[in-house]
């Protein structure tokens, strides 16, 4: 049977979540040979000092009250325990290999930059970076707290805590966070990840405006790893946490590089407007490190990046289903004539528009199930797609309609009651279709679209083909295959990733004729 990768790329790197540790022959014999004797005692020894440092973390609010705890810790609390807990920290990197760390420029003092905004973020192992800030305080997830003897640390830092899941969770700890940078020292100095996921680190990905909110000074702090072999980074796809560490216990050692750069004073715009604060930051420190800043973020553990308050995926559910069908044997017209059997289905209203791998196996009349299973999984987390998302989102890049046509269909999949326009919350579905991830921006096309009125399937389509933003979107991510394939993604001057294909539009002005 015929295996199938559900996260085939077509290149190297295609975007800045993906990355593979490229051995040699030599490399991977050396790689297993002192791996054999390296790792197990490199994990040993980082355990025992972990395990040391547990009770010694403990102690440091041992016996406060809950009032107590949420004020910053002094006296002899502070002066014993935390050269200790910080001496022991960096004892746990320095057995797995990071036997120094070279440092460049000056650590601001707390009342010059109360927080240090540190990029790119690769993996767990960035966390050596809090030695050099002196285990400056952070902010983590609440469930991390649950974690053994990282739950001790968090607690000995006195980090701000957040549940991604709580959205009350969110608020207090955006109104903590603001309270501890603008309490002008009474709490210790702050450090933050703003890209808020880990990445190759071939490029900045847009900065989360946390860090920014205070409308504070922050101080830029740039982390590279300069080694022969890059063996650190840990993404969304390619190496595993797992495999970091293998690989880098694996070394002789690991060369870390910290370098704090001047601190950066925000205009009164920025204090105003974190985004661009966040921005104009990510941009001086793409600058520094001569990698482009890009608008990439994570949305729903899904790599995208945003236009219009459209999230675009940076690698398509479509183009990849595409891929799977044609490496299943299927040609064009039998791919056609599945996807005239999605529409009868989804306009009947028979059946329901989610369909199992079984289901999916029988419409495209697949011969591997696990085909099937690898295209549900490109759209939802369980073993069923919404047949209205995989039929826009693979009927864009085959060049058998126009997007008038498609967009016709998609249209009447949404427009539920037959009413002949749609709600808000039904654009939101028809766009989330179109690119084969949910929608949660689409508020600025609505009112767009529905300025003259009702949001109608002529008023959306004159959007769509004629607003300058739009007009992008549509010519850059709904096309043939053909010309899709050929979009790539280079930084241009300004630190932007901008969109090389010259061809879309003249290709998408026949389209829509």
């Amino acid at each position: 049977m015929e295996k199938h990768d559900c996260s085939s790329a077509t290149q190297e790197y295609p975007h800045p979540f993906i990355y593979e540790v490229k051995l040699t022959r030599a490399q991977r014999i050396r790689g297993i040979l002192l791996g054999s004797i390296l790792v197990p005692l490199r994990i040993t020894l980082a355990a025992l000092f972990f395990l040391i440092m547990w009770p010694i973390a403990r102690l440091r609010l041992a016996g406060l009250s809950k009032e107590e705890r949420a004020r910053p810790v002094r006296g002899w609390r502070s002066w014993l325990f935390h050269p200790i807990v910080w001496l022991l920290s960096r004892a746990v990197f320095f057995s797995l290999g990071f036997l120094w760390v070279k440092v460049k420029g000056r650590r601001a003092d707390l009342k010059e930059a109360p927080v240090l905004v540190v990029a790119p973020h690769s993996s767990f192992l960035d966390m050596l970076v809090l030695c050099p800030t002196q285990l400056a305080t952070v902010v983590s997830r609440s469930e991390n707290t649950s974690l053994p003897v990282i739950g001790a640390l968090l607690e000995f830092n006195q980090s701000v805590l957040v549940s991604r899941k709580d959205p009350e969770s969110r608020k207090k700890a955006v109104t903590e966070l603001i309270e501890r940078l603008t309490s002008k020292g009474y709490w210790p100095q702050m450090l933050m990840f703003p890209e808020g996921t880990t990445t190759n680190g071939r490029a900045l990905i847009k900065f989360k405006p946390g860090a920014f909110l205070a409308g504070v000074p922050v101080q830029p702090v740039l982390l590279r790893y300069p080694n022969k072999l890059d063996t650190v980074r840990w993404t969304y796809k390619g190496a595993s946490w797992t495999d970091a560490l293998w690989h880098t216990a694996s070394q002789f050692y690991t060369n870390m590089t910290v370098e704090f750069l001047p601190v950066y004073n925000p205009s009164e715009e920025e204090k105003r407007d974190p985004n661009l604060y966040a921005d104009n930051v990510q941009k001086l420190m793409a600058m520094a490190l001569g990698v482009p800043a890009t608008d990439y973020v994570m949305e729903g553990r899904v790599p995208v990046s945003t236009l219009g308050g459209l999230s675009l995926p940076l690698a398509s559910p479509g183009r990849e289903t595409l891929s799977l069908l044609r490496k299943n044997g299927l040609e064009a017209h039998e791919i056609e004539a599945a996807l005239a059997k999605i529409i009868d289905r989804c306009l009947s209203r028979a059946q329901s528009s989610k369909a199992n791998a079984d289901e999916l196996t029988s419409i495209f009349f697949l011969k591997d199930k696990q085909a099937a299973v690898c295209i549900c999984s490109l759209y939802s987390k369980d073993e069923t797609v919404d047949l209205r998302q995989l039929y826009c989102s693979v009927s864009a890049l085959m060049d058998f309609s126009n997007f008038k046509d498609l967009l016709h269909t998609a249209f009447k999949f949404f427009d539920h009651e037959g009413k002949g326009s749609l709600s808000a919350e039904e654009l939101s579905d028809l766009m989330g279709a179109l690119f084969g991830i949910p929608q949660h921006n689409t508020g600025a096309l609505y009112a767009e679209a529905s300025s003259r009125g009702l949001l109608t399937e002529e008023n959306l389509l004159q959007v769509l083909t004629t607003h300058p933003t739009y007009q992008r979107v549509v010519n850059d991510y709904l096309q043939p295959e053909e010309v899709g394939s050929q979009l790539l993604l280079a930084p241009a001057a300004n630190g932007k990733a901008v969109n090389n294909n010259v061809n879309g539009s003249l290709h998408h002005n026949k389209k829509f004729k």
